[in-house]
């Protein structure tokens, strides 16, 4: 898929909804990060940075009053919630989109290995890789967040997240996954992008999204 269609899916879902665009840019950022650490090449590591990217592209079909509703979903509205990453992937594959990360990524992101996510309960591993990977990254970021009823986002807030993720390892998470996350948690490389990419700073102009070595290292401290 090419840079210019990315732009244009993730500029819509932040008209719809700037917390999900911030999200997006964070596990992009994230995902990046994990990718470089784990010594990926560099076309592998470009593919799930879009694939990153447009892992909630389905919540371009949600309705605006669930998807930006203040209070708790009804179990309605949850399920219907819960319908973005069939969406998404039902979207990619109109699109004609081949690539079987970014396809598997969208549909599967929200996965577990017990069996228990969704859309299609996949379990052990029949979840592929590169979700149960971004699975972790994914729910790294909506714990360390803001929400209306959490205001804490600062370094406790990212090591009760860490303890999380590991209480829920070969339940809801890849033990691998986690494990190199953890390690990548450690060196402190991730500190950056929780302390300058949260809900209430200027997103980032999504143009740039084809160039995010440039950006990282104009906003990144020095290792």
């Amino acid at each position: 898929m090419s840079p210019d269609v990315v732009r244009a899916l993730v500029g819509i879902l932040e008209v719809k909804d700037l917390s999900t665009a911030a999200h997006t840019w964070r596990v992009v950022l994230y995902t990046r990060a994990l990718a470089e650490h784990a010594d990926l090449d560099r076309e592998v590591i470009e593919r799930l940075s879009f694939a990153a990217a447009l892992h909630d592209v389905g919540k371009i079909d949600i309705p605006d009053e669930i998807l930006v509703k203040p209070g708790r979903l009804t179990s309605e509205e949850f399920e219907a919630m819960k319908s973005h990453a069939a969406l998404g992937h039902e979207r990619m594959i109109r699109m004609g989109e081949t690539d079987p990360i970014l396809l598997n990524l969208v549909r599967h992101h929200h996965e577990r290995l017990d069996g228990l996510g969704y859309p299609d309960g996949l379990k052990g591993d029949q979840v592929p890789l590169a979700a149960a990977y971004f699975s972790v990254i994914d729910s790294f970021d909506a714990m360390t967040s803001i929400r209306p009823y959490r205001s804490d986002v600062g370094p406790r807030a990212a090591a009760r997240a860490m303890a999380e993720l590991k209480d829920g390892v070969g339940t809801r998470y890849c033990p691998d996954a986690v494990s190199r996350f953890g390690q990548l948690f450690e060196t402190g490389r991730l500190n950056w992008i929780l302390e300058y990419f949260n809900d209430s700073c200027p997103m980032p102009d999504y143009s740039q999204l084809d160039r995010l070595d440039q950006i990282v290292a104009r906003t990144r401290p020095a290792d």
